[in-house]
């Protein structure tokens, strides 16, 4: 059953929306817009005449994300609750509708994306906050038995995984069960999550191996020079990039990575792009940003009654850290590439629409617990 529970804390009444939790996201939306514009300027003007032409598309994702926060934000957590489990349906299902041909979109070597009315749909990012949802009730419901909760939660991940891994999708199967693992930490401890993730990490690297383009991944963090031209060429020309921003960056717009070395410069590596343009000053804001909206969201996450609403605040903010760091350490090749975008900062429909809709539901849980005080 659900319940609101009691809160520890008193906030004021009259401070029912955080303005931080949603105004930081804005702001790194629009660095998103500017950069988006700035890296594909080029390519834009050869085909449309104007280099404006993604840049726009962005800001009409960002306008769609918006609309998704407000209508997230409108709905009683009591109801997310209760739809968790269909919404973790629907999302399989699209999952799997990407695997059949002519249905799902086949880029890159994988089926990732529903294409409906000229719009890409990327199911897995669907997923991801719907697992949370889920996931986040199995441990309210469990709280006294924390070995039937990590049972279904394994079971949940498993089912999950299947149409991920036949994309194929890794990236996004590693994301989901860090997240689900995290959560479940927070609340149980780490002993089952160390014991299982001996064993996912040796799973982990069995389809690495089995994959000669994910061990040319492994080669090129270990060593990008080793195959400057092929293997090695995203995380060199990223390096480059970053090296030619320096402290104060070549300027918006200046950038000369992104006419033709800097590959992704719009969606993977547009943390490269930006700390060429923008330089160190550039990239450590970014991260300041991103740090001070995890500081106001670990408030809430005290703040927030016991249960599922502190479950679910722990879950969104790791739906956004992870990614978060999985970029950054991929293009400062600090790990293997993974092609994780940059929350709210890189191109994408989908990805932004779903990071706003995060926003949608912790706004509305600081909303609820304003109320309840």
């Amino acid at each position: 059953m659900y319940e609101a529970g009691a809160p520890e804390a008193v906030m004021e009444k009259t401070r029912k929306v955080d303005p931080v939790l949603w105004l930081i996201p804005l702001v790194l939306s629009g660095i998103g817009i500017l950069m988006v514009t700035s890296t594909t300027s080029p390519s834009s003007f050869d085909a449309s005449g104007t280099p404006f032409t993604m840049g726009i598309k962005q800001i009409q994702w960002l306008s769609l994300g918006i609309t998704a926060m407000l209508t997230t934000y409108c709905i009683p957590i009591k109801v997310w609750y209760k739809a968790s489990g269909p919404l973790w349906f629907f999302s399989m299902i699209l999952l799997i509708t990407t695997l059949i041909p002519g249905v799902g979109s086949f880029v890159g070597g994988a089926r990732r994306w529903i294409r409906v009315a000229g719009i890409s749909i990327q199911p897995s990012e669907i997923l991801t906050i719907a697992i949370v949802m889920v996931a986040a009730k199995l441990m309210i419901r469990n709280e006294m038995n924390p070995q039937k909760c990590f049972g279904q939660i394994i079971f949940i991940l498993a089912v999950s995984a299947a149409p991920l891994l036949k994309q194929p999708d890794l990236g996004s199967t590693i994301l989901i069960l860090v997240i689900c693992m995290g959560m479940y930490v927070e609340r149980f401890g780490w002993k089952l999550p160390l014991i299982s993730g001996v064993f996912g990490a040796a799973l982990i690297s069995v389809f690495i191996m089995i994959k000669p383009y994910r061990m040319r991944r492994v080669y090129a963090f270990l060593d990008p020079w080793l195959d400057p031209l092929d293997t090695g060429f995203q995380t060199i020309q990223g390096l480059i990039a970053f090296a030619n921003g320096g402290k104060w960056g070549t300027g918006l717009g200046h950038g000369f990575q992104k006419l033709q070395y800097l590959p992704a410069a719009s969606t993977d590596f547009i943390y490269a792009a930006l700390g060429e343009e923008m330089g160190l000053i550039g990239t450590l804001g970014i991260l300041a940003l991103f740090f001070l909206w995890l500081a106001r969201c670990r408030e809430l996450y005290n703040r927030a009654p016991e249960g599922y609403e502190t479950a679910l605040v722990w879950g969104i903010t790791l739906t956004i850290v992870i990614p978060l760091f999985i970029n950054i350490a991929g293009v400062t090749n600090a790990m293997p590439l993974t092609g994780m975008p940059l929350p709210f900062v890189s191109y994408g429909g989908s990805a932004l629409i779903m990071m706003w809709m995060r926003i949608g539901l912790l706004l509305r849980i600081q909303k609820e617990y304003a109320e309840s005080s």
